[in-house]
């Protein structure tokens, strides 16, 4: 058995992603399509944490992309992984910069045109209703409102306005592994696990250069601790969720509480006026 580091940490993840052969092969084998050429534009912040520093990183590219119908495109691909479901609203709010920056354009035809997005998300955890498909394709389509027949062609409004993604759900990579992709993405391990151990020779031969990428980063003595930082970080950030959790629901039965004491004052109320109804027949 080979032991090697785990990509699910940020550090280890921008570290595997920073070789452009390797950011090639995994993104183009995701989509499902051709990439003749790939920019890495790593998103970094820092974070303190009583004085020692964790860079968190957004991988994100631009790429030149050949669709099956032979038509280049050139696209930015953004990489998020998601610990938490709570990550849904940050995750919305990035791509919302995304879409709304300068820097994700480009100049054609004398015009300056935004570029389409394509999003990939790898998850901590599963989906409600598909758990067990470790890879889910979301792919626009077309349609005639009047008829529902797919229209061929893509057109530019559309394609900047919307995106298609790619979800990548890492529980289940441990359960399924049917191809070679899903195999190579099953180095991924959910929780605080620094090393993952993998038996070389049953890995996808096409893929080997993701192993000796991930032996090096376990190597490497900066990117143990910053793990380190990070397996603290996420321990703080679960002990919120925990606790954000229990207020929740505290306020959820308080409320609750205060809803039935407000039936129960409109009901008294109800019952008052009736009665007082009745003594005003009663004078009469």
């Amino acid at each position: 058995m080979t032991k090697i580091a785990n990509p699910i940490y940020d550090v280890v993840f921008k570290y595997l992603m920073s070789d452009n052969k390797i950011a090639k092969l995994l993104i183009s084998d995701l989509l499902g399509v051709e990439i003749t050429n790939l920019e890495f534009r790593p998103q970094e912040f820092t974070t303190d944490k009583e004085n020692r520093t964790l860079t968190v990183y957004r991988v994100d590219f631009k790429a030149e992309i050949v669709l099956n119908n032979g038509e280049k495109l050139v696209v930015l691909i953004e990489i998020q992984k998601a610990k938490f479901t709570t990550d849904l609203i940050r995750f919305r709010k990035y791509l919302g910069e995304q879409y709304a920056s300068k820097q994700n354009t480009i100049e054609k035809d004398e015009k300056t045109l935004p570029l389409p997005i394509i999003t990939i998300y790898f998850l901590g955890y599963g989906l409600d209703n598909n758990k067990d498909i470790p890879i889910i394709r979301v792919k626009r389509q077309y349609l005639d409102n009047y008829n529902g027949d797919k229209l061929e062609g893509e057109e530019m409004f559309i394609e900047t306005l919307t995106h298609d993604s790619i979800i990548v759900q890492i529980p289940a990579l441990k359960t399924q592994r049917r191809n070679d992709l899903e195999k190579a993405l099953s180095v991924f391990e959910v929780g605080k696990v620094q090393e993952v151990s993998i038996n070389e020779e049953d890995y996808p031969e096409r893929y080997k250069s993701v192993v000796r990428q991930l032996l090096k980063a376990i190597a490497n003595e900066q990117i143990r601790k910053t793990m380190d930082v990070e397996d603290e970080i996420l321990e703080d950030l679960e002990k919120k969720e925990r606790l954000i959790a229990k207020k929740d629901k505290i306020i959820e039965e308080k409320d609750t509480e205060l809803l039935k004491e407000r039936q129960k004052i409109t009901e008294q109320e109800r019952i008052i006026k009736e009665l007082q109804e009745q003594l005003n027949r009663l004078k009469k």
